[in-house]
């Protein structure tokens, strides 16, 4: 009897340790949830607010006094059609190529008789880490490639993300041996075997990279910066709204009265314009989310 109850208080501190560990887990995961959504939704409060309420307090989730005066002012400040059309030209072009040539890449280094195998593994890694800078880059694509201006240097410079070549290589080691090798004795060479065996298996690997390629595309604004000002792309465009917004409330900052004019604030055009330039990839991740998560656990573990 005495062994039996000591058994059944044991059972009861078990439980009871367990159902303290959950609370403490289910506290810890809200706490999580709070600090990763807050950030969002107050930029998208603060992009719906009222700029000059905007001015008093930026810590809230929901709009005091609700506008659209920030985002009429994005939209008509520039046309943002064309560079909205170059944004998203650069983006799926660029994701494509980069996708296929980090495919084309990955599968040569992923072959046991690729002689150079290591000796080329070993310089793509030393790139991640070592760079030649600015000057050579900006030197080499505007006088010796001759591509400034031109609509070739959005997508050449961003074809190859070494990190992406590790990732889809590693997948592609992860398939069996035997699909290859069957494909070769049924007389198939490497390009068929490339196309018809290799890419059908690795969507999830390339949908992967596609996201982060694209991703990459999206935000850049620098290289339109420094390279082809003459084909602006959305987020240029955005950068430059955001000076002028700053610039303008600077020059008319004499009185209260000239910035109710005025009807901005740095902070309410920049909130609103995240809004505008993340919105896309917010509506396309979800049709990219099974694939990067396959992609990215399973182009980690061999078989």
């Amino acid at each position: 009897m005495k062994l039996f109850g000591r058994k059944k208080e044991e059972e009861i501190i078990t439980k009871k340790r367990a159902t303290t560990f959950d609370y403490v887990l289910l506290v810890f995961f809200i706490f999580m949830i709070i600090i990763t959504v807050y950030p969002f939704l107050n930029v998208l409060a603060i992009s719906f607010n009222d700029p000059m309420d905007t001015m008093r307090s930026v810590n809230f989730i929901i709009p005091r006094k609700f506008t659209l005066s920030n985002y009429i002012y994005i939209f008509t400040e520039n046309d943002l059609m064309s560079p909205l059309l170059m944004s998203v030209a650069r983006t799926v072009i660029g994701a494509a190529a980069g996708v296929l040539c980090t495919a084309m890449i990955s599968y040569v280094l992923s072959r046991k008789d690729f002689y150079f195998n290591k000796p080329f593994t070993i310089l793509f890694v030393i790139t991640m880490y070592v760079s030649g800078g600015m000057v050579p880059e900006y030197l080499l694509l505007t006088r010796t490639l001759n591509m400034g201006n031109s609509f070739a240097v959005y997508i050449i410079p961003g074809l190859i993300w070494v990190y992406n070549i590790i990732l889809t290589r590693s997948f592609i080691e992860g398939l069996p041996i035997a699909l290859q090798e069957a494909g070769k004795l049924d007389g198939a060479n490497d390009f068929v075997i490339f196309y018809k065996i290799i890419l059908p298996l690795c969507k999830p690997v390339l949908a992967t990279v596609a996201l982060f390629v694209a991703v990459g595309q999206w935000n850049s604004f620098m290289d339109t910066y420094l390279y082809a000002r003459d084909l602006p792309t959305l987020q240029y465009v955005l950068y430059e709204i955001m000076e002028k917004a700053t610039i303008k409330v600077d020059t008319h900052s004499a009185t209260a009265a000239n910035q109710i004019k005025n009807s901005v604030s740095p902070m309410s055009v920049r909130m609103a314009i995240t809004v505008v330039a993340t919105v896309p990839i917010l509506i396309v991740y979800p049709f990219l989310q099974k694939y990067f998560v396959s992609g990215m656990t399973v182009g980690a573990v061999k078989d």
